[in-house]
C-alpha cells in the first residue's frame, strides 16, 4: 500500500482560514488551527511516511508552532520574516525542496498531500504545482488540500483532473476555532476523496 507524504504551508492555511471565516460572516479573530485533524484529514486513515511542515516566526507565533509540534509529531521548518518587507522568506522553496528531496529518495512512488493556501508560480515553472507535476510524473498520487478561493485555480483544475482536490472550507468546523469560543467538531472521514495510483 502507498505512503502518505504530507507538505504543510501552515501560514498559508492559516492566513487562508481567516478569509474563508470572513466570508461565512464569522469574526476571523483569535482563531486557530486544529492541526490534530487537519494532519488525520490529510492522511485519512491510511499508511503514513513522513509530515514537512514550514512558516515563519515572529514572536508571537513560538507557541503556536510548539503546539504543532506537539501534537502532530511534525518539527516544522522556520523561517525569520523579512527586516524589511515584514514578508517570509524562503518559505515556499523549503517545502518544494522536501518535495524534491521525497521524490528522489523514494524507490517507488507514494502518495503527496499539499496543504497550502494559494498554489501560484505554475506558469513559471516554479511553486507547489510544478513540483507536484514532477511527483505525478513520476506515478506519485496527488492529493490538495485548500480553501476553495484563495487557491490557484490551475492547480485546482490540475488536482482534480490527476488526484483529488479537497476544500477545507467542507471541513472547516473540524480545522478551525475560535480560541476560547468555540471549540471543533469531531472529523468525519467517511466521505474524504483519495486519489487512485497512476500507474
Amino acid at each position: 500500500m502507498r505512503k502518505v507524504y504530507v507538505f504543510w504551508d501552515n501560514s498559508n492555511i492559516y492566513i487562508s482560514a481567516q478569509n474563508a471565516l470572513q466570508t461565512l460572516g464569522r469574526r476571523n479573530s483569535g482563531i486557530r488551527i486544529d492541526f490534530e485533524n487537519l494532519l488525520k484529514l490529510a492522511i485519512a486513515g491510511r499508511p503514513f511516511a513522513r509530515g514537512y511542515c514550514v512558516g515563519s516566526v515572529p514572536p508571537e507565533l513560538w507557541a503556536v508552532w510548539n503546539e504543532l509540534a506537539r501534537k502532530t509529531g511534525i518539527k516544522p521548518e522556520l523561517f525569520e520574516r523579512g527586516a524589511e518587507s515584514g514578508k517570509e522568506q524562503a518559505v515556499d522553496q523549503a517545502l518544494q525542496v522536501q518535495m524534491l528531496r521525497a521524490l528522489a529518495d523514494e524507490l517507488n512512488p507514494q502518495i503527496a498531500v499539499l496543504l497550502t493556501g494559494d498554489g501560484k508560480g505554475y506558469h513559471d515553472g516554479i511553486g507547489f504545482h510544478a513540483d507536484l507535476k514532477r511527483l505525478h510524473d513520476k506515478g506519485w498520487s496527488i492529493e490538495v488540500l485548500s480553501w476553495d478561493k484563495s487557491c490557484a485555480s490551475a492547480l485546482k483544475t490540475w488536482s482534480s483532473e490527476v488526484g483529488v482536490f479537497i476544500r477545507l472550507d467542507d471541513y472547516i468546523n473540524s480545522v478551525v476555532y475560535e480560541q476560547g469560543t468555540t471549540n471543533v467538531k469531531s472529523l468525519n472521514l467517511k466521505n474524504r476523496p483519495r486519489a487512485k495510483s497512476n500507474d
